[in-house]
């Protein structure tokens, strides 16, 4: 046997007894190893990160849902806040909480997304899309149903993601996310993308013309973005109803196009994640209702 034969051989043998996938399709995420019942870790292009994967018991085919944590928070402590894997699963979805990390170009600190706010910053689009396709090819999931759901920062990668990596996702969900001016920017003339935008009325991080905060602000105001969203797909309004506690939820589509985009004004909401004992809606039953209408 050659030398090289042999080198190959032994390095399968160390992955299949380590329970880990020594590289990715492209060459940058490895070392995706098991660490326990649900927990995982891996490394993309040298910076360590952790998801916690939880699927349905019918995997084959499932839709895959990423799941992106607020500023300085962890895939555990949003799996803790939203519980979304239990809504999921018996809808047939997988999902992935994921574990952002400190911005290795600029040295410690908290873990997040790099969103486009920096100049710098870890390739979080390339890592999210890697780690996407390892796990459509590794569980047999859905390729055309992958989709991001964020948090605050998260939710300002959502919409980077929908921006930059159509090709892996096809909808993404941005709850108390803005559009970072520099993705603005860059933004495409035309998408094809699905995109659900749920803002608080009272959140005071994300610009917005109804409060006027959008008039000193760097980044677009969310109205625009929802418009931008809307015409770049080529959709127009279909409905608009009332949820919960007065918040409205405005539909938007186009006859022979799979693409839709929702949004949602949360009544008296603030920056956080909504709760139906407050809000009276519950926003994971909405979030898995928007992925089955643009399936």
């Amino acid at each position: 046997m050659k030398k090289t034969s042999l080198v190959m051989v032994f390095v399968i043998l160390i992955s299949l007894l380590t329970g880990c996938m020594t590289d990715s399709a492209s060459g940058k995420l490895k070392d995706v190893v098991k660490i326990d019942e649900n927990k995982y870790s891996c490394t993309f292009d040298g910076v360590k990160h952790d998801f916690l994967l939880y699927l349905p018991s019918e995997y084959k085919n499932a839709p895959l849902v990423m799941l992106l944590h607020g500023y300085a928070e962890s895939a555990e402590l949003f799996r803790s806040k939203t519980s979304f894997h239990e809504a999921a699963a018996p809808r047939g979805y997988a999902a992935v909480y994921v574990d952002g990390s400190s911005n290795k170009a600029g040295g410690a600190g908290a873990n997040g997304w790099n969103s486009g706010i920096s100049s710098e910053g870890n390739d979080d689009t390339g890592f999210l899309r890697e780690l996407a396709v390892y796990l459509q090819e590794k569980y047999s999931l859905n390729k055309d149903r992958t989709y991001a759901v964020g948090f605050s920062n998260g939710a300002f990668m959502t919409h980077r993601l929908a921006m930059e990596a159509q090709d892996t996702f096809s909808g993404c969900v941005s709850v108390a996310g803005k559009m970072p001016k520099a993705v603005w920017e860059k933004r495409n003339e035309s998408n094809n993308v699905s995109f659900f935008q749920v803002t608080g009325e009272k959140d005071n991080v994300v610009p917005k013309h109804s409060d006027r905060s959008a008039d000193s602000a760097i980044d677009p105001a969310i109205e625009d973005v929802v418009d931008y969203w809307v015409t770049s797909d080529g959709l127009s309004f279909a409905e608009e109803s009332e949820t919960g506690k007065g918040s409205k939820l405005t539909k938007y589509q186009a006859e022979g196009k799979r693409s839709k985009v929702w949004n949602l004004s949360v009544k008296d909401g603030y920056h956080s994640w909504p709760d139906d004992r407050i809000n009276a809606f519950v926003i994971n039953d909405l979030i898995l209702d928007f992925f089955d209408a643009v399936n």
